[in-house]
């Protein structure tokens, strides 16, 4: 998978800020779902926002935090290693899902903003392996950009914040692509402070469907959590 945050992970947590409601919602289910000490999959782990939340609300079990992009693990690893919960409980690796040696069970998993990275070939393959693992009625949760065919996408804000003398906005646009992919622009503006304005533009590439069609292609069933977030049962 191509390593589309890094050049942007020092702002990712600002994002995450501003789009909270997929993380309020992955705590609260996880709250309520009885795991019986089975390890959690977190794929695409990203700077750990994600490992917090399933390690809050669910803190007797291990979890295993997948995340190959090197800047995103960076501020991954700082997190797990200064949280004596975490660092006991956390397990961080870079290696893509397909080439680890998984527990046999795992109680759930957390997908966030991930899987529209995959090609729907690679999603197959990525069910293959997981779905024989999963508990009976383990829940993965996934989150999805709202992008169910190619479309034009124009620009619209996705966070604005203030940390000490600087001042952060953030947009995203996006253009269909070839196939099912959607072509990703976002734009930081970053101002104040002792250095000049700064204007830093990524791109990427994200793979449209819907949860519906998600759910279809593994064979499972969907319930929509939020506008983003949803999760998959068998």
């Amino acid at each position: 998978m191509d390593d589309f945050y890094s050049p942007v992970a020092e702002y990712y947590d600002l994002v995450a800020r501003a789009h909270s409601e997929g993380d309020t919602v992955l705590r609260e289910r996880l709250a309520a779902t009885t795991l019986n000490g089975e390890p959690i999959l977190d794929l695409g782990a990203g700077t750990g926002r994600t490992v917090a939340a399933i390690a809050d609300s669910v803190p007797q079990c291990d979890i295993l935090a997948v995340e190959p992009a090197p800047a995103m693990r960076a501020v991954l690893m700082h997190r797990v290693i200064n949280d004596p919960h975490l660092r006991q409980r956390v397990t961080v690796v870079a290696e893509p899902v397909d080439q680890l040696h998984l527990p046999e069970k795992l109680g759930a998993v957390v997908a966030y903003g991930v899987l529209g990275h995959m090609c729907r070939e690679k999603r197959q393959q990525l069910w293959q392996l997981l779905l024989p693992r999963l508990s009976a009625g383990a829940p993965i949760f996934v989150e999805l950009l709202p992008l169910e065919k190619p479309i034009v996408l124009p620009a619209f804000p996705l966070a604005c914040e203030t940390v000490g003398k600087r001042h952060y906005t953030a947009s995203l646009q996006g253009e269909p692509g070839p196939d099912d992919t959607m072509l990703l622009t976002s734009c930081w503006t970053v101002r104040g402070g002792p250095c000049p304005a700064q204007v830093i533009r990524n791109q990427s590439v994200w793979h449209t469907f819907s949860l519906a069609e998600l759910a279809q292609e593994a064979g499972l069933r969907a319930e929509r959590l939020t506008a983003q977030a949803g999760v998959l049962y068998a």
